[in-house]
């Protein structure tokens, strides 16, 4: 039988071995209500620069809202977290969605999705002369960490780049998610991003 890993643990060992070394780090952020506890938790430890790169988001307003929200965040929340530019790049997503849209949540076109957002963050992080990456995905208890940190890992291994294992919603991490985004009245979406997760309205 496969032991089940402890991503939140293997973080911890991480960051113990950088003996207070602070190493630039880009966070993937799938939103800003996701990445709020996030950030509070990286940047003890990690020069943090935010990636909001999510082609899957439609209509493009919805993105744009996020974005608008993310950046409001960024302004509000403790500490010197920066934004790595990037361009709503929906043609990438729609290159293989379409013939997966019977795929359930959390099937092989989510696996797809999350695919398509690291290796992205992993090159930008190479390209930059980042020495770490990660993502807020595993925040949700909605998000396989399993799936996501595998995922990483591999796109940190394509590009040269340091994947940060870890599992964002343990030691209350989803929970403070939503204390933050009360604190900072952030918009909480109701579906994931693409159109294929958006619940049917009466």
């Amino acid at each position: 039988m496969e032991v089940k890993r402890n991503y939140q643990k293997e973080m911890e060992e991480e960051i113990e071995k950088l003996n207070g070394r602070r190493p630039a780090l880009l966070l993937h952020s799938c939103c800003g209500p996701c990445s709020s506890a996030v950030i509070e938790r990286l940047i003890e430890h990690f020069d943090v620069t935010l990636l909001y790169y999510n082609p899957n988001i439609e209509p493009e307003e919805e993105y744009n809202h996020r974005l608008a929200e993310q950046k409001r965040l960024l302004s509000l929340a403790p500490g010197q977290v920066k934004l790595l530019p990037c361009d709503y790049d929906h043609p990438a997503f729609e290159a293989f969605a379409p013939a997966m849209a019977q795929e359930p949540e959390g099937g092989k076109r989510c696996l797809s999705c999350f695919a398509l957002r690291l290796n992205y963050t992993a090159k930008m992080a190479r390209d930059n002369g980042f020495e770490y990456f990660t993502t807020t995905l595993s925040v949700s208890p909605h998000k396989n960490a399993d799936n996501v940190n595998r995922i990483g890992q591999s796109a940190g291994e394509q590009y040269g780049v340091k994947y940060l294992m870890a599992d964002f919603k343990k030691k209350n991490g989803y929970l403070r998610s939503l204390q933050l985004s009360k604190e900072y009245d952030l918009y909480r979406q109701d579906y994931c991003g693409c159109l294929y997760s958006k619940p049917e309205k009466d």
